[in-house]
């Protein structure tokens, strides 16, 4: 009889080393939604993935690639009317701060999958510019939209506004993975007197890495409010003023909690105490 290598055996449990089995059994998190038949297509659970429509054991999963076993609990969000579920957080934020938006031209920076600009549109904008520094991300029905002009491959830090169609009515704000305080020149130019402003604040890309703790999340109250704090004050620099802060409705794809910050270009500002009391819940 041939000799065969013993199973490995594991000294903890007394039962066979199942490493490599597990391993073997572990899918991306895209594959794994098409396998499960929760999407039709690994495209369809990308953007899913992308705009935080996808928790892994309850927790939000921003990759694709992430890995997980075929007992690990996925839940795709449930289903919003925008473009994306970034939709819900500016729905919030028009109004609680009383914006009227019908017969605007609004300009959305770091529009992605349109989840902003859908809002715009729904809300009666006659027109929405889409400005993003990746490419080919909006939703099909939007990019066709005879009233969105979309400006892929742009980078709004460095951009001419004038290009961009400015002086807007309206501008909206969300980006990631730079500070809004280096932006706030250029929303200085894109607007004029009475221009009206909503900026996501998200505070994981306003502080320091010291800040941000185990998978990203900022967790500290203090850092979240020297976050706001900062943006608030780049804008006054910049001629814009503060009025307004809410929390946003949900958080961000790792959980952070997000805040929405509401300017005016030429306006008075509120002291920093009642802007700041908006990041309580």
């Amino acid at each position: 009889m041939p000799w065969r290598s013993p199973t490995p055996w594991s000294a903890d449990s007394g039962q066979p080393w199942r490493r490599k089995a597990t391993m073997k059994t572990r899918r991306r998190l895209d594959a794994e939604l098409v396998r499960r038949g929760l999407v039709t297509s690994r495209t369809e659970a990308q953007r899913l993935i992308t705009v935080g429509g996808v928790t892994v054991a309850g927790r939000p999963s921003a990759r694709a690639a992430t890995l997980v076993a075929p007992d690990d609990p996925i839940v795709l969000a449930t289903e919003t009317q925008w473009a994306s579920r970034a939709g819900e957080k500016l729905a919030a934020g028009l109004a609680a701060f009383g914006i009227v938006v019908p017969g605007c031209r609004a300009l959305d920076v770091g529009a992605s999958t349109g989840g902003f600009t859908d809002v715009l549109l729904t809300s009666g904008a006659a027109q929405v510019t889409a400005v993003d520094v990746g490419y080919g991300q909006m939703v099909s029905r939007l990019r066709t939209d005879p009233r969105v002009l979309v400006h892929d491959r742009t980078n709004f830090r460095t951009v001419d506004v004038a290009d961009l169609g400015a002086p807007f009515d309206l501008v909206v704000m969300d980006v990631s993975f730079i500070s809004v305080t280096l932006l706030a020149a250029n929303l200085a130019r894109a607007g004029r007197a009475g221009t009206e402003y909503v900026v996501l604040v998200k505070p994981q890309f306003e502080v320091g890495r010291a800040a941000v703790g185990s998978g990203g999340i900022v967790r500290d109250d203090v850092a979240r409010e020297g976050a706001v704090a900062a943006v608030a004050a780049a804008l006054r620099s910049a001629g814009i003023a503060p009025r307004g802060l809410i929390r946003s409705p949900i958080r961000g794809t790792k959980g952070n909690l997000e805040f929405l910050l509401h300017a005016i270009h030429g306006g008075d500002p509120v002291d920093s105490g009642t802007l700041l009391a908006g990041l309580a819940p």
